[in-house]
């Protein structure tokens, strides 16, 4: 598919079967639609400026996602040469494949657990085949962004068991939606905003429009009950406190409804939010306190830490997520859950990169959520590592005044023989 830009919600009106790559004149690595097109394994490149003028139905394309390159009418050597290289990535995968029974421990013995992202029930059939130990994010807008009117409590609740069913007992963190900015519900009104990032979003949404949020929680609790599973609920771009005690507050009126105690009694619920906004780093303490869990969105908290905003393809490699200030700021998360006994979650597109999951497991964190492709890799890249030599090596650059630490890193792993 060719076009100058699209939405998540416009990638799934699509049959996989007839889709195999996606190229856009606008976009960036970390926009919406990019992030879903990886759930899905389809290679997609943004930012291929008069890409719909240049390119005619009919002609034969060759998308080259890893390596952001579109041949567009390739001769017979070029597509010989592609051709090889799908050979030598089948190959890989299937070395990849190998991996799947075994642990993702590194070589001094600490444990990594490795989740997958989802956000439909064929990504959820993903955990089995790539060996994850369950899902790290269920983003829940995905399926309600299927739908022209917002599914019935019947509906998600069918959803929602099914989900927990094909996860086999594997645990799934649940975030609710997460909509606003590229992510659309024609049934919700919405101003247009100057930057929609920072607008009316995720639980600003929730929180204003009660209604919607109160049904998905309900439909995930009856879930629960019927299936007998945890149940993991996590609450999006929160802010400050008072948002997350306001979300949880709704949480227990659905579980009172339903007959339940505030902590879900038979059915084990535990409500946790995610770290997207830099505010909420000055107010963990307080934050540690209520939580169950807490996950990071590598992509807005990093968004937001430097100003920049993911979709614009002029800042797409302006900052770097291996700078000194990106690190430190995961460090110390890491550090602060640890002191509180609180398990901490990166479920970003950092976590998915060899390299950038190695530096996120030398600062301490042992959760890494990603979508399935990236399992493999960062597996193999554990399972290569030495972790307390890697920390003794990283914690001395993190007051380091250069823009980033990924050449060293980089020379760090291929000098110790990880593989990245």
């Amino acid at each position: 598919m060719v076009a100058k830009s699209l939405g998540p919600a416009q990638l799934l009106d699509y049959e996989k079967i007839n889709l195999r790559g996606v190229i856009l004149e606008e976009g960036s690595p970390t926009a919406h639609v990019a992030i879903v097109a990886r759930a899905l394994n389809l290679p997609i490149i943004g930012r291929i400026r008069g890409a719909c003028d240049r390119i005619a139905d009919g002609d034969l394309l060759i998308v080259d996602g890893d390596r952001a390159q579109v041949f567009v009418r390739p001769g017979e050597d070029v597509q010989k040469s592609f051709d090889d290289t799908i050979r030598a990535q089948a190959e890989r995968d299937r070395h990849y494949v190998n991996l799947v029974g075994l642990p993702a421990d590194s070589r001094d013995g600490h444990h990594v657990a490795l989740l997958v992202n989802a956000g439909l029930q064929v990504d959820v059939e993903q955990i089995s085949q790539s060996g994850a130990g369950g899902v790290g994010l269920f983003r829940t807008e995905i399926q309600i962004m299927m739908h022209q009117e917002l599914p019935s409590l019947d509906h998600q609740t069918e959803m929602y068991a099914c989900t927990l069913e094909m996860a086999a007992g594997k645990p799934i963190t649940f975030r609710t939606l997460d909509i606003g900015g590229d992510k659309t519900l024609p049934y919700i009104e919405t101003e247009d905003e100057e930057n929609p990032t920072m607008g009316w979003r995720a639980i600003r949404i929730g929180l204003d429009r009660p209604m919607i949020l109160r049904r998905q929680l309900r439909a995930l609790i009856r879930a629960a009950k019927q299936t007998g599973a945890e149940l993991s609920v996590m609450f999006p771009m929160i802010t400050e406190v008072a948002e997350f005690d306001a979300a949880k507050k709704l949480l227990e009126r659905e579980l009172a409804a339903e007959g339940l105690p505030k902590d879900g009694g038979a059915i084990r619920v535990k409500a946790g939010a995610m770290l997207e906004v830099p505010a909420l780093l000055y107010q963990m303490r307080a934050l540690l306190e209520r939580v169950d869990f807490l996950s990071v969105g590598s992509n807005d908290l990093m968004q937001f830490l430097f100003a920049s905003d993911r979709g614009n393809p002029r800042l797409a490699g302006r900052y770097d997520t291996l700078s000194p200030a990106a690190l430190r700021v995961f460090h110390d998360v890491a550090g602060k859950c640890a002191l509180a006994g609180r398990p901490v979650t990166v479920c970003g597109e950092m976590a998915g990169l060899p390299l950038e999951a190695m530096a996120l497991i030398g600062l301490g964190l042992r959760n890494l959520s990603m979508a399935s492709p990236g399992i493999g890799p960062v597996k193999e890249m554990t399972r290569s590592l030495d972790v307390g030599s890697l920390r003794e090596y990283m914690l001395p650059l993190l007051d380091s005044p250069e823009r980033t630490l990924r050449g060293k890193l980089r020379s760090y792993a291929l000098d110790h023989g990880v593989a990245v």
